[in-house]
């Protein structure tokens, strides 16, 4: 009797899933309000309606890379540039794709490809501590919750943004796109900490850019800047696995 009064007590495994996926993802929910938020206004600012930013929030859901987006459009960058830029930033989502793919290969593939879908570099860093639960029974639901919180936070806050964006006095709305550089430098510090030839990338990035942008228009000269960036990361790394 007692053993049965125990088990009813304890939640399905799916409602604990569930549950473990809301716990781990709140602090990811934390971070991302005020940033959204913060693109919302910059977007709104830049001259997209409430829709078109909500629904790049939608449909590309990546902070860094939708900010860019909007700073270009406020220089006056054209869509190819936008796009190529986009492009270059968010290619590490093709290297947080296959490791993830790695880590829940165990995982029926009809969870697989749309739990990719969700990965942003926050809740990467979160799936990769919690590896096991792809080997537990509707482990899939831990994954596909931490990642809807994520989702449904940054689109609500983009909205909410927008929204704001129509109050706000536009000095004011333009002064937040100091939110990329903030989120840039918060993500740059503790790799730079644990690795001096980081923070050597980042600089030859930017000033690739500065240098770029003397003779090139101002999106184009992000695109090649990331571009020499990235290549020289490759090269400046390499050693470091030898």
């Amino acid at each position: 009797m007692l053993s049965k009064a125990i088990e009813k007590t304890q939640p399905s495994p799916a409602l604990a899933m569930i549950q473990k996926g809301l716990s781990k993802g709140f602090p990811i929910v934390i971070g991302y309000l005020p940033i959204a938020i913060a693109y919302g206004v910059l977007a709104k600012q830049a001259g997209m309606s409430n829709l078109d930013l909500t629904l790049m929030s939608v449909l590309v859901f990546a902070g860094a890379s939708q900010f860019m987006a909007a700073n270009m459009v406020i220089i006056g960058s054209g869509v190819i540039e936008i796009i190529i830029a986009t492009f270059v930033l968010n290619f590490r989502h093709f290297v947080m794709s296959f490791s993830f793919m790695n880590r829940v290969r165990e995982m029926e593939l009809k969870w697989k490809a749309p739990l990719t879908l969700g990965l942003t570099d926050e809740t990467f860093a979160v799936s990769s501590l919690h590896t096991e639960e792809a080997k537990k029974e509707k482990g899939a639901l831990f994954y596909a919750t931490l990642m809807f919180i994520a989702y449904s936070t940054w689109v609500i806050g983009s909205l909410l943004g927008g929204l704001l964006g129509d109050i706000i006095p536009e000095a004011l709305g333009q002064s937040m796109g100091i939110a990329l550089y903030a989120m840039f430098i918060g993500l740059l510090i503790p790799s730079v900490k644990k690795e001096w030839r980081i923070g050597c990338v980042a600089v030859i990035a930017m000033v690739s850019n500065f240098l770029f942008s003397q003779f090139l228009d101002q999106g184009w000269a992000i695109v090649l800047g990331t571009i020499l960036g990235g290549s020289s990361g490759m090269i400046l790394l390499k050693e470091e696995k030898r």
